[in-house]
């Protein structure tokens, strides 16, 4: 405690110095805290549900002739019955489904998210509503009830929080439903869900076994882990494809713990995040060391006195660890408010994009977290200097003075080390973020096969009971269409099931004329899109061969379909493929024709390697109730969303309009994960690059106050001002220069861990690294400028009498 009390009478004597060092410490611990709070909630923290640990994704594994590349598949019902049926490492298992209802009779028509689950859903998760019940087992079978759930943003959102919700009626897709429920604040199974809904099979859903279209969850009984799981998954998988070789031949099995199914694709770039902003830490300790070593020569005559009074070498470092230990405490309550404050931004701005983003929390556990560094950052930045006053010479220390000339050559090379360390650091992470920059630059001109510019998107899903048959299905979306075609500034106008680059989309098993169907699981596999007329145009998507589609593709001619050039490359190399006959395999009653060869689109991502082969399918032959309206204006495109929603509803007045967007958004967010690894490390790469030119500069500058009169007595021999600037500016050059070497190597070392985030260069790309060599040389320059400047300006004879 005296050692305290003293340090914090010393930094109260010297308040410009202690105000710089926690401005530092709290920029490195306040960016490590941040960043913390949301490894904290997406990786580290268990899920909230009881016994997290033990609940599992079961997914299929489809045959990797047929999916290429492909590790984990959705799942078909008949499959998921028997799994649930012959497995004896489950509790319990439930399914869930996707689709939206329209629910109408409010104040306004919403599309609400909605999950058709089991009746197991709830019990495996161990979670059950805040108001109300679960589903009974016998809603699991179609025509039990209309009942439905709620989430507790609907709740709140649509019916104000009132606690008599349970038992009233609701209309989802003009039909009438029942809510048995409410769901607590914190339950978001699956995230984007507001509402839950009994599964309802037919006994005809539940024979389906070549249509993957569910997710599986389940929990593992007490004492049987992942791998004894997985192997029961096998031998189950082995027997089902004996059993049924046309529909299971190929497909396995794959048992995976929740938390990596919900997390996994945000691990790699989260952990290299906190690798970086833990160099940035580091880099501030660096920084603080320096200038506290700057003031451990002023106190070496102290040192001397109390050592030679008897203080032991412990007592020493004691002493100096206590005043960087309160320089810490006092940067780590910097860095907790400012990491505090960016708590909201940061939720915003991940909730979209980083799965558990909404349990970001800048809460007692990050305090704890927060402090254990601050402590640390203490014990890093007070290590060197304190080490540095237990070499302390106590007979040479107690005959000298205190002046300006008192050489410290040990701590000149302690400092320099420092520096260097900085800049190495500081290289790594320029590196990184050059290197995302350029992948970025790299994706930003990727052709995504499509024109993405002035292109508006809206997503519509009528109600299959109000719309049951096909025709009238089409009808809707041609009478839409129709209209919006004739509003001002509209170029062209289509519908396609789903958009490009939206992760959503289905694949179809295929049998070409002339080749052997085989079993369904060697057949290919192929993306099956359905569009109507004026989709091609609209997205500037190019006819390479025969015709787009027209308005004679209706119901009853001839069955047409597009196919993509790669689809065409690989079926029919060499040759025409206009004319050929395709079926697909889901409805083996119909031979389509090939009427047009059309342009590539990269609908698994910019990044993908090669996109995918594609089949395009008129929907006035095969029409749906999920479609999304595209179309391409002369304007901005979010100046006729008003005109588009009115359109809608002069064909329905009780149809919502779900996902309004720009085609140019939706390319964007697809590179969200590699546009926020870019954004935080380039602004951590930042951070480092700054706080390593200081570094540079305050080491610089106590030299030349420690050099006045060497620099003096040089130039009153003759020395001129350029020798000066070059003595000086060698001293912080020599040090940068070694950095960057060092940093180069441990980049390039580094460098494999961003090879996943990164896309069109390389991980050691000579153009990057010499980049951010020159950059980190140029900004040590820059910081050893000033100092040999003011070095020029010695008088020599005021310096000579100084002492």
């Amino acid at each position: 405690m005296k050692d305290l009390v003293h340090g914090l009478r010393l930094l109260r004597k010297n308040p410009g110095f202690a105000a710089v060092a926690v401005i530092v410490l709290g920029l490195g611990i306040g960016a490590n805290t941040a960043l913390f709070s949301v490894v904290d909630a997406v990786l580290l923290r268990p899920l909230p549900y009881p016994d997290s640990s033990r609940l599992v994704r079961v997914y299929h594994v489809p045959p990797a002739k047929s999916f290429p590349g492909i590790k984990i598949f959705s799942v078909s019902p008949a499959n998921y019955l028997d799994w649930a049926a012959q497995n004896h490492v489950f509790e319990q298992m439930a399914i869930q489904g996707y689709r939206s209802f329209n629910l109408t009779g409010l104040a306004q028509p919403e599309a609400v998210p909605t999950a058709r689950v089991s009746s197991s859903f709830f019990s495996v998760l161990r979670t059950q509503p805040m108001l109300g019940r679960a589903f009974p087992a016998e809603d699991d079978r179609a025509g039990q009830a209309n009942a439905v759930i709620l989430s507790y943003r609907l709740w709140k959102g649509q019916f104000a929080g009132d606690p008599k919700v349970v038992g009233r009626k609701l209309t989802l897709d003009g039909e009438s439903y029942t809510i048995d429920g409410v769901m607590g604040p914190g339950f978001r199974m699956p995230s984007d869900v507001k509402l839950w809904v009994p599964l309802g099979w037919t006994d005809k859903d539940r024979a389906v076994r070549s249509v993957h279209n569910y997710k599986v969850l389940a929990r593992l009984k007490a004492g049987v882990d992942v791998r004894q799981a997985q192997a029961e998954m096998n031998a189950i998988s082995a027997r089902l494809e004996q059993r049924y070789p046309q529909d299971d031949a190929g497909w396995g099995a794959l048992v995976m713990p929740l938390e990596e199914a919900i997390v996994g694709d945000a691990r790699p770039a989260l952990l290299v995040l906190l690798g970086a902003v833990a160099f940035v830490l580091l880099i501030a300790c660096a920084n603080v060391a320096n200038l506290v070593l700057a003031k451990t020569l002023g106190r070496r005559k102290e040192m001397a006195i109390r050592t030679a009074l008897g203080a032991t070498r412990g007592r020493v470092v004691a002493q100096a660890l206590s005043e960087t230990v309160l320089l810490a405490l006092g940067g780590g309550a910097a860095g907790w408010l400012l990491a505090r404050a960016s708590e909201a931004a940061l939720v915003r701005a991940l909730a979209r994009e980083l799965p558990r983003a909404s349990e970001i929390r800048v809460d007692g556990w990050v305090l704890g977290f927060t402090l254990g560094i601050s402590l640390l950052a203490g014990i890093l930045a007070g290590l060197l200097p304190a080490w540095r006053m237990t070499k302390t010479n106590v007979n040479e220390a107690l005959k000298q003075g205190l002046g300006k000339t008192d050489a410290d050559t040990g701590g000149e090379r302690t400092r320099s080390v420092l520096v260097i360390s900085e800049v190495a650091l500081s290289l790594v992470l320029l590196a990184g973020a050059g290197l995302m920059i350029r992948s970025l630059w790299a994706l930003d001109r990727v052709n995504p096969g499509f024109d993405p510019h002035n292109v508006l998107t809206v997503t519509i899903s009528i109600p299959q009971a109000k719309y049951p048959q096909p025709a009238r299905q089409s009808a809707f979306f041609n009478q839409v269409l129709a209209r919006v075609r004739a509003l001002p500034g509209v170029q062209a106008a289509g519908t396609i099931d789903a958009l490009p680059l939206s992760g959503n989309g289905s694949t179809q098993p295929i049998v070409i004329e002339g080749r052997s169907a085989g079993i369904l699981a060697e057949q290919p596999e192929v993306a099956v899109r359905l569009i109507s007329t004026g989709y091609i145009p609209a997205l500037r998507i190019p006819v390479l061969a025969g015709r787009d589609f027209n308005d004679g593709d209706t119901a009853g001619r001839e069955p047409a379909i597009l196919v993509s050039r790669l689809m065409a490359d690989e079926f029919w190399p060499g040759k025409n493929p206009i004319g050929r006959h395709v079926t697909l395999s889901f409805t083996p009653g119909k031979v389509r024709t090939v009427v047009g060869v059309v342009g590539d689109v990269k609908d698994n991502g910019l990044n993908a390697r090669l996109p995918q082969a594609t089949i395009y399918v008129p929907m006035n032959q095969e029409p749906w109730v999920w479609l999304s309206v595209v179309l391409r204006t002369t304007a901005a495109p979010t100046s006729t969303v008003s005109a588009v929603t009115d359109a809608v509803h002069r064909v329905d007045p009780d149809e919502p309009l779900l996902d309004v967007g720009t085609m140019g958004a939706l390319v964007a967010d697809s590179l969200f994960q590699q546009r926020f690894a870019m954004l935080l490390l380039g602004t951590f790469a930042g951070l480092a690059l700054l706080l390593a030119g200081v570094g540079i500069y305050s080491v610089l500058a106590y030299g030349v106050r420690r050099r006045v009169r060497e620099i003096s007595i040089r130039m009153a021999l003759g020395a001129q001002v350029n020798d000066v600037l070059r003595m000086v500016l060698y001293d912080g050059m020599r040090s940068a220069l070694v950095g960057v070497a060092i940093g180069v190597a441990g980049a390039l070392a580094l460098s494999r861990t961003l090879a996943n985030l990164i896309y069109g260069v390389k991980s050691t790309d000579p153009a990057t690294f010499i980049a951010v060599s020159a950059l980190l040389v140029a900004v040590a320059a820059l910081a050893s400028v000033v100092p040999a400047y003011r070095a020029t300006r010695v008088r020599p004879i005021q310096a000579l009498r100084e002492e």
